[in-house]
């Protein structure tokens, strides 16, 4: 019968793992966010008011959670 260690320590993630790509999702997330946002005022069309924007930040806030909430 084997023995297994179970004194090991478990393995820290990689520094990319860490650090980078915390900042890398972080900054993507902002920049869709703000891009979306902007591109949605400027298209304003006469109808809608406020509505537009709304929906357009709400969007882009739930599509960057779906795709860099794991991160």
């Amino acid at each position: 019968m084997m023995d297994v260690d179970s004194g090991s320590r478990p393995s820290r993630p990689h520094w990319f793992e860490r650090y980078a790509q915390p900042c890398a999702a972080e900054l993507l997330g902002s920049a869709l966010f703000i891009f979306i946002g902007c591109l949605s005022v400027v298209e304003d069309a006469g109808g809608t008011g406020r509505l537009q924007p709304a929906l357009a930040h709400g969007l882009a806030l739930g599509l960057c959670i779906a795709i860099l909430g794991g991160i």
